[in-house]
């Protein structure tokens, strides 16, 4: 049986391909906003878990084998970028891309990706962090940096696989997780699942 991505997210697909695990495409919506003093990693993990039910609800009717049963494990998964607390979203023009780019810039943040993997009536779920580290930016590599338009889609304005690599100095944890999805995480939260079911990772 297939793994099925609740999520559009290319960067998230890619990993998956990448890892060699075939899945299907199976996006929904969820009310995104964060609650009132959520702390970032329960605000990503029940994003996570909301997408994971709603899709694994949804596919039993529409995601149909042939043999009549439905997809057996769905994933769900939510990033978000966190600085001193505070989750920085997509920017929603100039003015934010370069406002997001100055807080980062020179110091560290945190990438949290919650993701939940359901099996009929069984979940299990996983909050990953990645401290990344930005060196120094001056405001033309700032303003450099926005007008490529490679962060505008992206949790914090920018994507550490494409040209804002160079401003990263370091990371602590998973590169993975820093694109869209800690593919090492979801691979053991799917051997977990084996261990207890007939369904096989990346089959």
């Amino acid at each position: 049986m297939r793994l099925v991505l609740a999520s559009a997210s290319p960067r998230r697909a890619e990993l998956l391909q990448s890892a060699g695990i075939e899945f299907d495409v199976f996006p929904v919506d969820v009310d995104e906003r964060r609650r009132p003093g959520e702390p970032g990693a329960a605000y990503v993990l029940r994003l996570a878990v909301e997408k994971a039910a709603r899709a694994s609800e949804a596919v039993r009717s529409v995601l149909e084998s042939p043999n009549g049963d439905a997809p057996r494990v769905v994933l769900g998964a939510d990033t978000a970028v966190v600085v001193d607390g505070e989750i920085l979203g997509k920017p929603g023009d100039e003015a934010e891309a370069t406002s997001m780019l100055r807080r980062l810039a020179g110091t560290h943040h945190e990438v949290l990706t919650g993701i939940s993997l359901r099996c009929g009536e069984r979940a299990l779920n996983h909050a990953e962090t990645t401290t990344v580290h930005f060196g120094r930016l001056s405001d033309e590599e700032i303003a450099w940096y926005v007008r490529s338009g490679e962060g505008w889609d992206k949790a914090g304005g920018y994507a550490i696989q494409g040209l804002a690599s160079r401003f990263v100095v370091r990371i602590e944890g998973s590169y993975a997780n820093v694109v869209g999805l800690p593919v090492a995480s979801v691979y053991e939260l799917l051997r977990q699942l084996e261990a207890t079911s007939t369904v096989k990772p990346g089959s």
